[in-house]
């Protein structure tokens, strides 16, 4: 399965094409075949430091929680590539942004969010798509931190619970944007401003997207609210294909940990693999690939050296690729 990022490019013809049809017009069944070249996977993107911890516990529509801001729905539809990007139904979507001052719950306490949150719960929730392929949530509009423009994180699921694709949304930006307007609503508690804003051109996470595929629709007002309106298309069941049932793997969280020279992970795979297992900082970029490799159904054991990591809180992500999917873990370590 190709897990690689793909950029769409394209020229609008329609204004030149009301002028001179014959010469511009589509021929029969071209706007079916522009549809399909453009069914392609969504970027896949870090789940960043503060990824939810039990979403299962988190099956909720209104996020909001005890935050206050400016309203704000979020509406995503998620789209099948493996069903000519048809809408795809029963599919579980976990959402998690910040509040407006920049905070995430379930953390905090640390030089990475000084204030603490662990207890709480706030802005993360998930949704099981309906026939339509959509879900809907009620939020308010998330704020922004050092290094990061304004996001959402997305995790999406098959309805086995197997992971299909992890990725982020970003927002458009400058004069009279939402962005911008809400960051400036004092009333509203917004109190950053724009000063000191990591626009999307150096954030390290959109700064690749040149075709925008990440970018949502924002419509609305500060004082009547925002609607997010956002397409992600993922790798779902193949036509007249069952949903796996079960995780194509099993594996055993880092030992030791905290990791001192050497960090060990027992894997079992049901089937033959490409297993890659990659080391990120909290800020999401990665620092580390000790393994990439093909291995034979089984038990094995992964090692890696911590090498030039300094002491510190670090994120692992280990990708099983093989004939019946992408499947993927993601947890904390501690490097002493």
């Amino acid at each position: 399965m190709d897990r690689k990022k793909f950029l769409i490019s394209g020229v609008s013809l329609l204004g030149m094409a009301a002028i001179a049809p014959n010469v511009l017009g589509n021929k029969p069944g071209q706007d079916d075949d522009n549809e399909k070249a453009n069914c392609i996977v969504s970027p896949s993107e870090t789940a960043g430091p503060f990824p939810t911890i039990n979403p299962g516990t988190l099956v909720q529509t209104n996020i909001v929680g005890d935050r206050t801001g400016v309203a704000f729905t979020i509406n995503i539809k998620i789209l099948n590539t493996n069903n000519d990007c048809a809408a795809l139904e029963g599919a579980i979507v976990d959402i998690w942004h910040c509040d407006k001052d920049g905070n995430y719950s379930e953390y905090g306490g640390t030089t990475m969010q000084q204030t603490d949150y662990t207890s709480y719960h706030f802005l993360r929730g998930r949704q099981t798509t309906n026939a339509n392929g959509e879900v809907n949530f009620v939020s308010i509009f998330p704020g922004w931190y050092t290094s990061r423009a304004t996001h959402i994180h997305v995790h999406i699921y098959n309805s086995a619970g197997t992971s299909l694709l992890v990725t982020q949304i970003s927002f458009p930006e400058g004069s009279g944007s939402a962005v911008e307007l809400v960051n400036s609503a004092t009333a509203y508690g917004y109190t950053k401003g724009m000063s000191g804003y990591t626009y999307n051109a150096s954030d390290n996470v959109f700064s690749d997207d040149s075709t925008n595929s990440e970018m949502c629709t924002v419509t609305g007002s500060v004082s009547g609210g925002y609607v997010l309106t956002h397409e992600i298309r993922v790798n779902g069941p193949v036509l007249g294909v069952a949903d796996l049932t079960t995780p194509d793997f099993d594996l055993s969280t880092v030992y030791p940990n905290p990791i001192e020279d050497q960090g060990y992970f027992a894997i079992t795979l049901r089937s033959d693999s490409k297993v890659t297992l990659q080391i990120m900082d909290l800020n999401g970029r990665f620092v580390s690939k000790p393994v990439s490799s093909s291995l034979g159904s089984g038990k094995h054991t992964l090692s890696f050296d911590r090498g030039t990591l300094s002491a510190g809180i670090y994120m692992y992500r280990i990708t099983v690729e093989n004939n019946n999917g992408t499947f993927e873990k993601s947890d904390r370590m501690i490097v002493k």
